[in-house]
Order: C-alpha cells, then structure tokens, then sequence
C-alpha cells in the first residue's frame, strides 16, 4: 500500500498547504480519503491522473474535507471518464452532493453523467467494502448538521486509520487501536478547542491506542510555528509512506 498527501492542510491553507485529500493506491485499486476544494489541483501537480480513482471516501462534509468534489465531477465529466465511481461519506451526503454542485456549477446536478456515479452514506461502526479495501467508519465529534467519521481501513492487510477532523473520543480511539498507520489531525500544540485535537491530548492517548506508526496533519499556524520541536512524524503535501 502506498500513500500519497496531496493536501496536508486546514481550511485556511495554513503554512501554504493545500486541502486535505489522501491518495492510496494498491495492486488493485486507487482511492482518495478525503476532496478537499483544493484536491483536483493537488492531483495534476503530483501526476494522479482523476480518471484513475475508483472510491473517494469522505470523512465528513465540511468545504476543505469535500469541497473537490464538484470539481471533479466536472473533469470527469468533459475529460470523457468511462469508467464507474463511488463516492461513499456520513448520512447527508446524498442531499449534500447536488446542492454542492449547483452552488459551484449552476445546472451541474442536473447533467446526466457519462459514467456510472454512485452515491453510498456508511453507518457509524458498519463495515463497507470496496475494491480492493474496506472502512469501518467511526462517528466523532465535529459539530455541524451531519456526522463525522474517523475511516479505519483496511488494504493489503495492513490497517490506515485517518481521523478526519474531531476532539478526543472513543470513537477516535476504537478507529485507531493498533493501526499500522494513523493520520490523525493535531490542530493546535496544547490549546484546547471544540470539535478539533491537540498535539498535547494526542499524545496523553496514544499509550492506549498503540499505533505502529503516527504521522500528524491538518495544522494550524500555532503547530507548524512549532513543527521543528515535535517528536512525530509530520505530513506535507506531496509526502509518499510506503506500507
């Protein structure tokens, strides 16, 4: 399993970072955690082709998480895409989806696709399987009219938890035990706020949760002012880990 940080930023491109949007490829598939309203630029900057991706699996409905969504409904569009796609995300998105595109693209919602698109809300705790993968969504704590979820995912036998955006809770913590791998959000360094994870808090959790291996991400201005003095792994965008 390979993964690839096209966007390792908050919605304030904090650092110059763009959106959050996660790219993982395997022997047989290739899916994107995460659209942020930036992610299409992000994908043409490091040569991931849009036609190529199968699943995009979002975390929850916020601008910076799902906001790349019209736009690449739009490429796969005119660039002629053939072959299916499904976007799976929290129970909102089947309503959430056309209206994004008509704020974006007046009329889009109503354009008959070339391809096949499919729309799938996941359940909190329910497993869904894809090709080639499967998540586990966990619901968390991020505020707003429609859940959130931290994806513990399974590829080529190795586990990928990625937080999306939330403060400490149990539902964080189930989604990351004994991964190989958590990207999870610390926003600030120790300052505590609603709906969002500090670096400090993290790090009072993960003698429990046990990750193999951590890497930090969607940083504000306060922790990358900081980056140099942190112990753990960082993400930038265009980083590639390797499982």
């Amino acid at each position: 399993m390979r993964l690839q940080f096209l966007g390792s930023g908050d919605a304030f491109g904090s650092g110059g970072r763009l959106n959050t949007c996660l790219f993982v490829e395997s022997g047989s598939t290739r899916f994107l955690l995460d659209c942020g309203a930036s992610s299409l630029i992000a994908m043409k900057r490091c040569g991931v082709r849009p036609n190529s991706i199968d699943t995009i699996i979002l975390t929850h409905l916020h601008a910076d998480h799902f906001g790349g969504i019209p736009f690449f409904i739009l490429e796969a569009q005119f660039s002629k895409r053939g072959s299916p796609l499904t976007i799976a995300g929290p129970p909102g998105l089947r309503r959430r989806f056309p209206e994004a595109m008509e704020v974006f693209f007046q009329g889009s919602s109503q354009t008959t696709q070339r391809f096949e698109l499919r729309l799938l809300e996941l359940e909190s705790h329910r497993q869904a399987f894809f090709g080639g993968f499967s998540v586990i969504p966990y619901a968390v704590e991020h505020g707003g009219d429609a859940p959130s979820f931290a994806l513990r995912v399974e590829v080529d036998g190795r586990i990928l938890t990625y937080s999306g955006d939330t403060e400490w809770c149990s539902g964080l913590a189930e989604a990351a035990h004994d991964a190989d791998l958590f990207v999870c959000e610390a926003y600030f360094y120790e300052k505590e706020i609603r709906y969002h994870l500090n670096l400090k808090t993290l790090e009072e959790h993960l003698p429990e949760i046990r990750p193999k291996r951590l890497i930090i991400t969607h940083m504000s201005e306060d922790m990358l002012t900081r980056s140099h003095t942190v112990a753990h792994e960082i993400a930038e965008d265009g980083k590639t880990v390797e499982l």
